[in-house]
């Protein structure tokens, strides 16, 4: 049986929890392999919505195994509040069905007070993270003095660690930061206890368990979160997040080896969208940015911000497809761009006079990089209704042939509304519909 990677292949956002949900409700496992509760996704099925930042999407399917590996950062308090969330709407979570891997490093109170101090040291340089203390805890992993889950079985130990570790962080606060936040080893403490009783049940030894579910061939999911041009070295540095966010993370974010990856989806919206501070050469700041905006409920499921939207970046989309080894895309919110009189898509930049067809390295130079545009024709129809790929109207299909050849990979879903149902196959899309044994493929074209 293959598996199969979810990637982000913008800033995030893309409908990536929706399209993990869609195609796990056959899989046996899904696989979150970086990120933490920064990146939030929206599920919509039957109507219900469900809206979870941690947990992977595929917790809604009674036969699915949900894994947190080792790349992903985990705060007590979100896994908590999401397991009761998901266990009052009837949802089983239980450590059969959901595992946290024993490598998966915990983001304890003073990395939101770090993650908050930091960004007000830079005055009005601030990168805009989500304050959610991600950054300083992939800063411990790195340096190694973070807290793995593992630790929460030796409390003696971890109590002496903590002590110097809060000493340390309330020095570099004081008289570095110049901030007056400072940690207290009791709450830290207190989180601890809630980990030892909530977190620590599911702990397990998550490389191995998949290691074994692909040596008899089950179906595996490896579920990205945020977006390619975020990744922490290939993105728009510095206005990018804290772990790497393309589909190669998938090994070593959860401790499997690249033989076991077979196929690539990466997911795009039909326009572009981006959250916080950074370079955004195809934004919008216009009726058309704030109608694509309003219409897409372009809203952090995470912090509530809105999102900066416009039209889709072909130039931003190739280097995605480079960088992910994509195999084929899936196109999402579609139906946004109905009643639009005129749709563009940046095929290309000029900069300082020149034509360049990849994404400047400096976040100076992208800022600065004039788009060059291909114009199409827009549509009118209500597209939401939709069940297969004839059923699009003429402009709409002609605009996602001409995306796939501007980005030199085929498009094999596309989703034309939130809910579950609302997706629908190309005739490119063997593989995928393959891997969703149950979808109807009397909607491809």
């Amino acid at each position: 049986m293959p598996s199969l990677v979810v990637i982000g292949a913008q800033w995030g956002d893309e409908g990536k929890g929706k399209l993990v949900d869609y195609l796990t409700s056959n899989a046996d496992c899904v696989a979150r392999f970086q990120g933490g509760n920064n990146a939030g996704h929206t599920l919509v099925v039957d109507g219900v919505t469900t809206k979870l930042s941690l947990v992977p999407s595929g917790i809604l399917h009674a036969g699915t195994t949900c894994c947190l590996g080792a790349g992903v950062v985990v705060d007590p308090h979100v896994f908590l509040k999401e397991v009761e969330q998901l266990r009052s709407a009837g949802v089983q979570v239980d450590a059969d069905r959901l595992l946290v891997d024993r490598d998966a490093h915990l983001i304890l109170d003073y990395h939101r007070i770090l993650d908050a101090a930091r960004e007000e040291s830079r005055g009005g340089k601030k990168i805009g993270t989500t304050g959610r203390g991600i950054g300083p805890c992939y800063a411990d992993r790195a340096s190694r003095t973070g807290v793995r889950c593992a630790d929460l079985a030796d409390p003696e130990s971890l109590r002496e660690h903590l002590q110097e570790t809060i000493e340390q962080n309330n020095n570099y606060l004081k008289h570095v930061l110049h901030s007056e936040r400072s940690i207290s080893f009791d709450e830290v403490w207190n989180t601890i206890d809630v980990a030892r009783e909530h977190v620590l049940p599911f702990v397990a030894n998550v490389s191995l368990f998949l290691h074994e579910a692909l040596q008899v061939e089950k179906k595996v999911v490896f579920e990205g979160a945020q977006g390619t041009l975020l990744d922490q070295m290939h993105g728009t540095v510095p206005y990018v997040t804290s772990s790497n966010t393309i589909a190669g993370a998938a090994t070593t974010g959860c401790g499997i080896g690249p033989s076991h990856l077979d196929y690539v989806l990466g997911v795009a919206k039909a326009y572009t969208t981006r959250v916080g501070e950074g370079p955004y050469p195809t934004e919008l700041e216009d009726d058309i940015g704030a109608y694509l905006g309003k219409k897409g409920h372009e809203f952090g499921v995470v912090t509530g911000r809105s999102r900066r939207c416009g039209w889709f970046d072909a130039v931003a989309m190739r280097r995605a497809v480079r960088l992910n080894g994509i195999q084929s895309v899936a196109i999402t919110k579609l139906d946004v761009l109905s009643g639009l009189e005129k749709v563009q898509v940046c095929i290309g930049y000029t900069l300082d006079g020149e034509d360049i067809d990849d994404v400047p390295a400096l976040a100076s130079d992208v800022a600065r990089v004039e788009p060059r545009y291909l114009e199409f024709e827009g549509w009118d129809e209500d597209i939401t209704a939709a069940t297969k790929w004839h059923h699009l109207p003429p402009q709409a299909r002609y605009y996602l042939s001409t995306l796939a050849e501007i980005i030199g990979c085929p498009i094999t879903i596309v989703s034309v509304g939130p809910d579950r149902k609302q997706t629908i196959f190309s005739r490119h899309a063997t593989f995928v519909r393959n891997f969703y044994e149950e979808a109807d493929t009397s909607s491809a074209s």
